[in-house]
């Protein structure tokens, strides 16, 4: 009698192991996710995630390194790659992936409609390839004690005999400076953008070094009178509680350059679908996501990035103190579609 019983129960298992195994697929079809690869390497960015998840339930699996590293990621993954969607943070990395064919181009009337067109891929026939979500303007500091705020009012002054042995900057084939250098060669054409460069390069105090904030210490330190660097890295140190950062800022001043013509250059950070993308429903909902009104205060308020999306007003009291600003507006994506130019530029002028 035991044995009949327990063959019928061993029967009974092994029929809802089955059955279980069956439906294990549907089970796993109806898990949510969405795979980024992300260039942003701030800690603020984690609540936007959180909150994605939180008003979706799609659940977030992340790769975080640096732009190169995952551009050459993607090009080795191939159609295996698990990607759904890419975050960026330059306009001429951006405009590369797209050119290399990295990125699987959307139509969404939403990010049409909140994504103003300089800041954004230009759309073709299949839809849009990438859009911006929070901007950068790329601003000169001076030292208030040794350089006229007068002599600063505009990216040519840089390459003003009058500012000789002041400039200091990054390296000129960054792609914060390349993007620059690509709107400069839009607004100036190739021979004065090229005359340009050889004057920076003659009123350098020393060679091409290090990242925005050292620049920004450099010119308070006196080794330099100006510099160029990106406005959230002056904004985090404005809103440090560190003593040394606050005697850094003190003794800097910024100035939006060009306001008197063409405005200040403005980069992105920016997101786009993958290409090969396995979920690309949960892709598109999350670039629908962060061009919202909240995760477009919360660039602003986590990461001192100004928002994309007009009409949206952060509460940032770094961003507040540094004041309005005419901005350029020509699109992003010819600053991009320059650097190839631009880089043949700086090899002439010696800019290291």
């Amino acid at each position: 009698m035991r044995s009949i019983v327990s063959r019928r129960f061993s029967l009974k298992s092994t029929v809802l192991g089955l059955g279980l195994l069956a439906a294990a697929p549907t089970l796993w079809a109806q898990e949510q996710v969405l795979n980024l690869y992300s260039a942003r390497h701030y800690q603020t960015d984690e609540a936007l995630y959180a909150n994605f998840t939180k008003a979706t339930g799609i659940k977030i699996n992340r790769v975080d390194t640096d732009d190169a590293g995952l551009l050459a990621r993607l090009k080795s993954e191939g159609s295996a790659s698990p990607a759904d969607v890419i975050l960026l943070v330059d306009a001429a990395r951006l405009w590369q992936a797209e050119n290399e064919g990295l990125f699987l181009p959307v139509k969404s009337e939403l990010l049409e409609q909140r994504i103003p067109v300089n800041l954004r891929a230009k759309a073709g026939a299949q839809g849009t390839a990438w859009f911006g979500f929070s901007t950068r303007a790329r601003v000169i500091v001076y030292n208030k004690i040794n350089v006229n705020k007068a002599d600063v009012q505009n990216y040519q002054d840089l390459a003003d005999p009058k500012n000789k042995g002041k400039v200091c900057t990054r390296s000129g084939s960054h792609p914060y400076n390349l993007s620059l250098f690509g709107a400069l060669y839009e607004h100036l054409g190739a021979a004065q953008t090229e005359q340009w460069l050889k004057g920076v390069v003659g009123n350098m105090a020393r060679e091409p070094k290090g990242g925005d904030t050292d620049q920004i210490k450099a010119v308070a330190s006196g080794e330099c009178g100006i510099a160029l660097t990106n406005t959230y890295y002056l904004a985090r140190m404005m809103r440090s509680n560190k003593p040394d950062d606050r005697a850094v800022v003190e003794k800097v001043g910024v100035v939006f350059p060009n306001q008197q013509s063409w405005g200040t250059h403005v980069n992105i950070a920016g997101g786009a679908v993958a290409r090969h993308a396995k979920n690309r429903d949960n892709a598109v909902k999350f670039l629908e996501y962060l061009s919202s009104p909240e995760a477009q205060v919360y660039f602003a308020n986590g990461n001192n990035e100004w928002p994309t999306v007009p009409g949206v007003k952060p509460s940032n009291p770094a961003l507040e103190a540094m004041g309005n600003f005419k901005m350029e507006t020509i699109p992003v994506s010819t600053v991009g579609a320059n650097i190839g130019k631009v880089q043949q530029l700086l090899d002439k002028a010696g800019y290291k």
